[in-house]
């Protein structure tokens, strides 16, 4: 199954969970993309003591995952894409989409 992934949350415990899918889904031998929209831009400075997310997201990544981030709401924040989460537009959220089996948004 290729399974698309939208994270628009900055809650680190949702986007912890959405991770733990994608990484869960690749070892079933899935293909995973991750959109980072909106808040979700900002995954990659929301750990704490409880929820290691860019571990997970490391992990996803080392799985054969793959991380977009929307480079407008990036700009909105003053912010740049990464090397785990390059900067990315809506053409590369409407192509993930197109191309996956299933969607889910959190």
């Amino acid at each position: 199954m290729k399974l698309g992934i939208v994270v628009y949350s900055s809650d680190p415990e949702t986007v912890w969970n959405a991770f733990r899918l994608g990484v869960f889904s690749l070892k079933q031998k899935d293909t995973v993309k991750v959109f980072l929209l909106a808040k979700g831009v900002e995954a990659e400075s929301l750990d704490n003591d409880k929820f290691k997310v860019t571990e997970q997201m490391q992990e996803f990544v080392d799985n054969g995952g793959e991380i977009l981030a929307c480079g407008t709401c990036l700009k909105i924040r003053n912010s740049e894409g990464s090397e785990m989460c390059p900067l990315s537009t809506m053409n590369d959220l409407y192509q993930l989409i197109k191309e996956s089996d299933r969607v889910v948004s959190l």
